[in-house]
């Protein structure tokens, strides 16, 4: 069970024992599509030039199947099936351009200055992937969608947070400077993995930031029927998880990757199974 991260492109739980049956196929399909962008962006050593050429390309052929268009050779076993989705569940295209946006801000961008600047981030890298699948599930009020948006984008903060050693060393750094400078802390201290209390503190304010977000969303396991439900428990409750192994190490992920095994299926199953729906108060609204 792997609920925060499969394969390489975080926040997004594909197909599952837990997936109906009836939407797996097409879950596979946008997966596909965001894995094979994800690794164009990121993967390899290609220089940048090249990798947005490549995300460019990839949009073409994109903006190919929504006309009804075939797509070139090169990925047309990622985008055949999903023109099948497109048109079969009349899938909004336009969040998947939004993934392509970020993927290709992946590529020039490495700094970012303020929370709103990560959170718009947030909206195209990670947010996307929920209402796509609140899409699949016929899904559509405002509340549910706010809600997704709160999980997806805790998700990938807590990804951002749980990441740091590695990212770090890649010369991408996803703390806002805003907060980095409020701790008194440098960049450059942190680009050397120079750990210290401040730079703890700094962590630590992050990820309550992110654990807010994700009970924010958390509701929304009550809204998807069935199986869909209980995945979403997953998911949220393996966020929570890397927050709360985040915090037992003392928030030193300059250092260290925290991550879910195989020892800890028994706690999320208890805490999934322990989600309930929130009590009404006496003006009828939910607690």
């Amino acid at each position: 069970m792997q609920p925060v991260s499969v394969d390489h492109y975080e926040n997004f739980p594909v197909a599952s024992w837990l997936c109906p049956p009836g939407l797996r196929s097409s879950i596979v399909a946008i997966y596909g599509f965001a894995r094979t962008a994800d690794d164009l962006a990121d993967e390899g050593d290609a220089p940048a030039t090249q990798r947005l050429a490549d995300l460019w390309a990839f949009r073409a052929d994109l903006s190919m199947i929504e006309t009804g268009g075939q797509p070139s050779e090169r990925w047309r076993a990622v985008f055949e099936p999903l023109a099948e989705v497109i048109a079969q569940r009349q899938l909004p295209v336009s969040l998947l351009h939004d993934l392509l946006s970020a993927f290709e801000q992946d590529v020039i961008k490495s700094r970012y200055e303020d929370r709103a600047e990560l959170l718009d981030y947030c909206r195209r890298s990670a947010n996307p992937v929920g209402r796509l699948l609140l899409h699949l599930y016929g899904i559509r009020g405002n509340a549910s969608l706010e809600q997704s948006d709160a999980i997806c984008s805790a998700l990938q903060l807590i990804n951002f947070w749980q990441d740091l050693s590695v990212d770090t060393s890649r010369d991408r750094l996803y703390l806002p400077q805003v907060d980095i400078e409020a701790h008194g802390v440098s960049q450059q201290q942190l680009l050397d993995r120079q750990d210290s209390p401040a730079v703890r503190a700094l962590v630590a304010d992050v990820t309550a930031w992110a654990r807010t977000l994700m009970l924010q969303g958390a509701p929304l396991v009550h809204t998807i029927p069935g199986r869909g439900g209980w995945e979403l428990r997953f998911v949220v409750q393996g966020g929570l998880r890397i927050i709360d192994k985040i915090e037992r190490m003392n928030h030193a992920t300059l250092n260290a990757r925290p991550h879910i095994g195989k020892l800890d299926a028994p706690w999320l199953l208890w805490r999934a199974a322990g989600m309930r729906r929130p009590k009404p108060t006496l003006t009828g609204k939910m607690a």
